[in-house]
């Protein structure tokens, strides 16, 4: 027993000549694996979030395409009207024209206006076009004769003209509209002059108003009214 040789340490020392670093290859393998891993996760989520873009794009065109499709089949009660789906335009035709150098409508017109405003109206504040349907613009047109100044103040009034036959206190033909109906009026309505602008082929086609849609893009800040006075509509001057 005293004879044998203790060799104290070796096992430690053959340990310690074992390599501890791992090698270069292996650690840009790592972290090439960990970059892969990373951009993988980072692209998953781009392509998931466009998808959802792209989903929520459809679904408003999708709903846009369905108010479209009730205001034709509104249209369909009053002849000479259209509604341009590219243009998001409804056009009047020769129910809405205007004599030359005049914004007056006649009986007739007015009473027409008066019998689908507010039927375009109701729309607005159901689905889905009180989703997506920022404002109603009223674009007058005047025809080329005249100087623009001239044209332009007469497209403004006839586009005005529209607002009054809608909102008149007329209970002969047409139900008037309540006051909280005209409150949505003054929010939903823009008034708009083009003089000889968009000019048709005629000069009696171009003596006209049409009602142009807006609509929200998405996520975009909804319109707020609360600052504006309400009620004194008063009458029209013009």
């Amino acid at each position: 027993m005293l004879g044998n040789r203790v060799i104290i340490g070796k096992k430690h020392k053959d340990e310690g000549e074992k390599p501890f670093w791992i090698s270069f290859a292996d650690l840009m393998t790592a972290l090439m694996v960990l970059f892969l891993l990373v951009m993988s996760v980072a692209l998953l989520a781009v392509t998931k979030t466009a998808s959802e873009t792209e989903q929520r794009k459809a679904t408003r065109e999708e709903d846009i395409g369905q108010l479209l499709t009730q205001l034709e089949d509104v249209a369909k009660q009053y002849p000479g009207m259209t509604i341009n789906r590219e243009r998001n335009v409804i056009d009047f035709g020769n129910r809405a024209r205007f004599e030359t150098g005049s914004s007056q409508l006649t009986r007739e017109q007015a009473k027409y206006l008066r019998g689908f405003l507010p039927k375009l109206l109701a729309l607005s504040q159901a689905q889905p076009g009180s989703k997506w349907l920022k404002r109603i613009v009223v674009e007058g047109f005047a025809d080329q004769r005249g100087d623009y100044l001239m044209n332009l103040n007469l497209s403004l009034q006839r586009s005005q003209r529209v607002l009054c036959v809608l909102l008149a206190n007329v209970a002969t033909e047409n139900i008037p509209l309540s006051e909280a109906d005209k409150e949505k009026v003054r929010d939903l309505f823009l008034v708009g002059g083009y003089s000889f602008n968009s000019a048709k082929k005629s000069l009696e086609e171009s003596r006209r108003i049409e009602l142009r849609l807006e609509y929200y893009e998405l996520d975009e800040p909804r319109v707020k009214n609360e600052d504006v006075p309400r009620g004194n509509f008063g009458i029209c001057r013009i």
